[in-house]
């Protein structure tokens, strides 16, 4: 079996560290303590072809692969998680529109994100709504050649930042199956009758925009339509195994700067008239911390790489999503207690990652979601 990554792929994370440690780093915890979007970074990230990296050539991406995108995650969030993010996420939505969307839409909204021009967001969550996909309550209406939406969406990416949405929508009403009747819509953020509000006061990303979306009577034409009509939910099923691969690369990161940051300080810090480092109680938890984050690379990558090879892995990317998750917690965890006292504030980075690792639980599905998926596919086969 070959482990390696190719010259190219090395490469991809040199000009990813060289990027984070001259532009993210130094301004990490300005970003995360005033919870402010980072739209000059981001546009910096834009020109290196690190936003909206997985988008086709033909539209302005840079086309990379699904390891290749696991790879800049890892190395950006193992800098700053939030700053990471929000380079990571001005793409959210546009795989619907790159499955599913017409020529003309991939086209219209696909380029601009690639290039860094508007930045795209994905509506799914509602206040009521979060695991249970299938109990999305905004409607979409048709009138004549537009459709008319009503409803509210919690916890957005982008929401305050973005340019466009796509947004999941309940088209038909009396459809006979819980999962039948969905549909996604793009909606842009300028129509009469959106609006949004910034969700602040948030644990740890804060660099990400988070928002509410409210809308009131929005109209969109009808070739706003994302795919076939009523078949969303299936349409979003498919999107998974990629996604929550993701998500494990970014726990993966979380967990990597973490053990970077415990292990300079470890060396740097002297206690008993020696180096901390020295002492074997932290020599066992650096070691347990290395071995965790080296075990969700190789689960975390090798989820990548099927995903890329077509291969249906709908247990792999909840088992690295779930296992990288809980890593980057642990991880940071302990990377907190090595530091003690000076972990506990924001002179080192260790306080932030830790806040940042939490979310990896929870958004793309909670981990308890990802052990039903799990134990479901164990007892399928």
């Amino acid at each position: 079996m070959e482990f390696g990554l190719s010259d190219e792929q090395e490469q991809i994370r040199d000009e990813v560290r060289r990027f984070a440690e001259n532009e993210i780093v130094p301004n990490a915890e300005e970003y995360d303590t005033e919870e402010k979007f980072p739209h000059d970074i981001v546009d910096e990230a834009a020109e290196m072809g690190l936003v909206g990296s997985s988008i086709p050539i033909e539209y302005g991406g840079a086309g990379y692969s699904t390891l290749e995108s696991a790879i800049i995650a890892e190395e950006l969030f193992s800098h700053d998680p939030g700053i990471a993010l929000s380079i990571m996420a001005c793409s959210f939505g546009t795989e619907a529109i790159r499955e599913f969307g017409t020529e003309d839409q991939k086209e219209r909204y696909l380029e601009p994100v690639a290039l860094g021009e508007k930045i795209s967001g994905a509506a799914i969550s509602e206040p009521d709504t979060g695991s249970d996909v299938s109990s999305v309550s905004t409607r979409a209406e048709k009138d004549g050649d537009e459709w008319v939406i009503n409803g509210n969406k919690m916890w957005i990416t982008n929401g305050t930042v973005g340019d466009f949405f796509v947004v999941l929508c309940k088209t038909d009403p009396d459809a006979d199956s819980r999962y039948g009747g969905f549909s996604q819509i793009i909606v842009e953020s300028d129509r009469d009758g959106f609006s949004s509000d910034k969700i602040t006061g948030k644990l740890g990303i804060r660099a990400s925009d988070t928002a509410e979306l409210i809308l009131d009577d929005v109209r969109v034409p009808e070739e706003n339509l994302v795919g076939d009509r009523d078949a969303a939910f299936l349409q979003q099923m498919q999107f998974f195994d990629a996604t929550r691969t993701g998500v494990a690369a970014q726990g993966l990161g979380i967990a990597k700067g973490a053990l970077e940051a415990a292990l300079d300080y470890a060396q740097d810090r002297e206690q008993f008239g020696q180096s901390i480092s020295e002492f074997q109680a932290i020599q066992h938890k650096l070691s347990e911390m290395a071995t965790e984050t080296e075990a969700a690379r190789n689960l975390t990558y090798k989820a990548a790489w099927n995903v890329d090879q077509g291969n249906d892995i709908t247990k792999l990317a909840s088992m690295a999503k779930e296992y990288a998750s809980r890593v980057a917690v642990e991880v940071s965890n302990e990377a907190v207690q090595i530091h003690g006292g000076a972990g506990y504030v924001n002179d080192f980075p260790v306080e932030r990652f830790y806040r940042d690792s939490k979310i990896t639980q929870i958004y793309e599905g909670t981990t308890e979601i990802q052990k039903n998926v799990i134990a479901r596919e164990l007892l399928e086969d």
